[in-house]
């Protein structure tokens, strides 16, 4: 029985579409990968555009990390942490502390993104609970705003046009406005946009009582809502605006964190934003095994723990915290970067892969491009008159389409459904980044002229 034939028997994907359970047959079966490139079954080799999923930082085929994990696996190869400490996740929780913002110097370490986020929610529950502020329950949040699939980290996502019935927490969560202005119908420049985007914010924390909101949770970048750039001074405002009134920041850097825009961590370096908490996961290990975490300010704690805390204690952690192996892997990864320069790389790179993007706007088929840093999207719109599931279908359609063509020219992208994701690993060439952008006009060129007649 062929890969193919196994996966239609016996897995279930992420984000599965249930209808046509088993019946996959263009997913790209993959085999190996070297630096930016993977191949697939046949041979066939393509530019990892996503990298893996926004993670592969350094690339494939790192002996280093290699290395590292297997000596890691023969010296030491598990310890839980809840009962004993290892000196790998020591070491790494300094690094982190080091490289974080402000007073984050406490590190909490998860099995990944939506962990983290869950584990960074529930300690403010506690927290709050502790204070003697029960009431304090409620969550802002974005549309198209990307947490995890957790319960809690689910509850808090945003994600438009998902079509899901699985249930979520009701009630305690909000959602804002997308700082999208591509998306917003009215006629208002950056700034206007801005100010409504931080009025609406202060005016929902008013409705509901400064003194019941929680926590405010944002990324800096919205990644998987589809690379969402906010305006200029949009998160450092915010971050005023929450402050102003008491109330907990948490910036989620699952995506931005470790190089992405070039820098250990966004918030502060690039957005003048010092949060609360800041939660990690994805590049951290290179996406080469499984870990992410949150740093929280020593402030935060202080509120918490020694005689305030009410002898109580944080109920909350996994199998695989800390795990040695992971640890390993980061500290291996974080010094091939720092070994390397990718941080200074993609300041350098980061310009001239969003300018080389953005030359794909004259293709008919273009309605966005977008993005900072080593992350982008390409928005693909029909000029079509249809609307509601109509429409949704043709950007399935669409987004489909494109990312057919793009594997025959040698170009792995995410569609997202009419949105192309590109975050390609951090050792990227400008070479590698001219070969992209050309097998995605090849992928435009084909998808236009296939839909002369439109889809549906």
């Amino acid at each position: 029985m062929s890969d193919r034939e196994q996966f239609n028997r016996h897995l279930v994907h992420p984000w599965a579409d249930l209808p046509s359970l088993g019946e996959d047959e263009t997913t790209p079966v993959v085999v190996r990968g070297e630096g930016v490139y993977i191949y697939d079954e046949d041979g066939h080799r393509m530019i990892d555009g996503p990298a893996g999923m926004w993670c592969m930082q350094t690339g494939y085929g790192r002996r280093e990390i290699a290395d590292a994990v297997a000596e890691q696996i023969m010296d030491l190869g598990y310890s839980s942490a809840f009962s004993v400490i290892n000196q790998r996740e020591t070491e790494l929780a300094a690094r982190i502390a080091a490289a974080t913002p402000g007073d984050l110097n406490r590190i909490f370490f998860t099995t990944g993104g939506s962990t983290a986020v869950d584990s960074a929610l529930r300690l403010c529950q506690l927290a709050n609970n502790i204070k003697g502020a029960p009431r304090r329950k409620h969550i802002l949040t974005r549309d198209r705003a990307y947490h995890g699939s957790t319960f809690l980290a689910a509850s808090v996502t945003g994600k438009e046009r998902d079509k899901t019935a699985m249930d979520l927490l009701q009630g305690h969560v909000h959602f804002l406005t997308a700082p999208c202005r591509y998306a917003f119908p009215q006629e208002l420049d950056e700034n206007e946009f801005c100010d409504f985007l931080v009025r609406e914010l202060e005016d929902k924390i008013l409705e509901l009582g400064p003194e019941n909101v929680m926590c405010f949770i944002a990324e800096p970048v919205l990644g998987s809502g589809g690379v969402i750039v906010p305006p200029a001074d949009y998160n450092r405002r915010c971050w005023e605006v929450v402050k102003k009134y008491g109330i907990v920041y948490i910036a989620d850097e699952v995506v931005t964190a470790f190089g992405r825009l070039g820098h250990w961590f966004a918030s502060e370096a690039v957005y003048g934003v010092v949060p609360d908490i800041i939660t990690f996961a994805k590049g951290l290990t290179s996406g080469y095994v499984p870990m992410g975490g949150f740093a929280v300010s020593d402030r935060f704690m202080a509120e918490i723990t020694g005689d305030a805390a009410g002898g109580n204690i944080y109920s909350n952690g996994y199998t695989w915290s800390a795990h040695p192996v992971s640890c390993a892997a980061a500290l291996a990864s974080w010094d091939i970067i720092e070994r390397e320069g990718l941080l200074q790389h993609v300041r350098e790179v980061g310009p001239y892969f969003q300018s080389r993007l953005r030359s794909l706007a004259d293709s008919p088929l273009v309605a966005d491009v977008r993005g900072t840093g080593l992350m982008a999207a390409v928005e693909m719109r029909l000029d079509t008159s249809a609307r509601g599931a109509e429409l949704l279908a043709q950007d399935y359609a669409l987004g489909e389409l494109v990312d057919h063509y793009c594997h025959r020219f040698g170009l792995l992208v995410r569609p997202l459904i009419n949105v192309c994701i590109m975050s390609p690993p951090l050792i990227i060439t400008r070479e590698q980044i001219d070969d992209m952008v050309s097998a995605l006009r090849q992928a435009l060129a084909l998808a236009e002229a296939d839909c002369a007649g439109g889809l549906g």
